[in-house]
């Protein structure tokens, strides 16, 4: 299958919830939640990408970097890329419901570790939702990450058990789903956490604790604080709040507060090798790929998410050749203009 009929494909199953626009920036979706757009101006959903966009990249090619190593090595398993998949749910309602919560999710996590990645599962207001996500990843060995809504904390701590369960190799929970309208629409309680109650959550469990929608150095060091092995810099791809800035914006300072002290994962407006290379260099360890990989699950459900982080993991070895990096451990600030 190619690209261009995996889309074609995506665009018929998705019933414009997803128009497959060329380039997927949110102008067409603005305000579609539900559906697959920003909240209401889409505004953060466009600073994701227009972040990005900002960055130039120095062409390096007097160097002996002729065959990279894209690998890394996360929550004790060894991948052959750092572009994973995104937490996402909702399929009957945010993508039209052609595929199953279960057949989503399953393409989702099992064409990422057919590509050598890994991938998240995400919660909802219907339970099979998370289920259908823990399902997934038992049924791939644990080569997953479920992420839990936030919940009241017995809410939380009942998921991460189902987690733990289904020998996932690390658990978490998206606070950027505290204001989620989708979840208030169903009746199902959010909300922001303390520190303490983080805390709490993340004592529950021995498996590898993830802080998805960190946006702020002063939450980023309260994640480290609390004992997560991993934070997630992202704006829930722009729909949560409106007006905020892009992943891209954010993260060279949260890399500096906490780079080392816990795996820093960004996560917004990817949308090639290249966006990946410069994530990696703004101090992200790995990044999560969304929307995109809605269409290669729609498209060709897991042969449709494989080749896609395939051809964004091929994008990232080209971009490593002309910039000078052999190694993932060779991106860094070096790599991005500074004028």
């Amino acid at each position: 299958m190619q690209i261009k009929e995996l889309r074609e494909e995506a665009k018929k199953k998705l019933k414009g919830y997803c128009r497959v626009c060329p380039v997927c920036d949110g102008r067409a979706c603005a305000g579609e939640v539900p559906g697959m757009g920003g909240v209401g101006t889409g505004s953060a959903f466009r600073a994701n990408l227009e972040a990005l966009a900002g960055y130039r990249l120095n062409m390096r090619t007097l160097h002996n970097a002729k065959d990279p190593d894209t690998g890394c090595r996360l929550f004790g398993l060894d991948l052959q890329t750092p572009v994973l998949a995104a937490p996402m749910t909702g399929t009957p309602y945010n993508m039209g419901g052609a595929l199953s919560e279960r057949e989503f999710i399953g393409a989702v996590i099992s064409g990422s570790k057919a590509a050598g990645s890994l991938g998240f599962s995400g919660d909802g207001a219907d339970p099979a939702m998370y289920d259908s996500g823990v399902d997934a990843v038992a049924a791939e060995g644990g080569w997953g990450v479920p992420v839990i809504k936030p919940r009241e904390q017995k809410e939380i701590v009942d998921r991460i058990r189902r987690a733990e369960e289904a020998g996932a190799v690390a658990v978490g929970v998206d606070v950027d789903g505290a204001g989620l309208v989708t979840m208030a629409l169903k009746g199902q309680p959010v909300g922001p956490k303390t520190a303490a109650e983080l805390r709490e959550i993340i004592s529950a469990t021995k498996l590898p604790f993830v802080v998805k929608g960190i946006m702020t150095v002063d939450e980023a060091e309260m994640a480290a604080e609390a004992g997560a092995a991993a934070i997630v810099v992202s704006n829930h791809g722009g729909r949560i709040l409106d007006f905020t800035p892009g992943a891209a914006e954010v993260l060279p300072g949260i890399a500096a507060a906490v780079k080392g002290r816990v795996v820093i994962l960004a996560d917004g407006g990817v949308r090639s090798g290249v966006d990946v290379l410069k994530l990696l260099a703004l101090g992200a360890d790995a990044v999560l790929v969304g929307r995109p990989l809605v269409v290669g699950a729609f498209g060709g459900g897991a042969e449709g998410v494989r080749l896609l982080i395939e051809d964004y993991t091929a994008q990232l070895k080209q971009a490593m050749i002309l910039t000078g990096c052999a190694s993932l451990q060779d991106i860094d600030e070096r790599v991005i203009y500074q004028g």
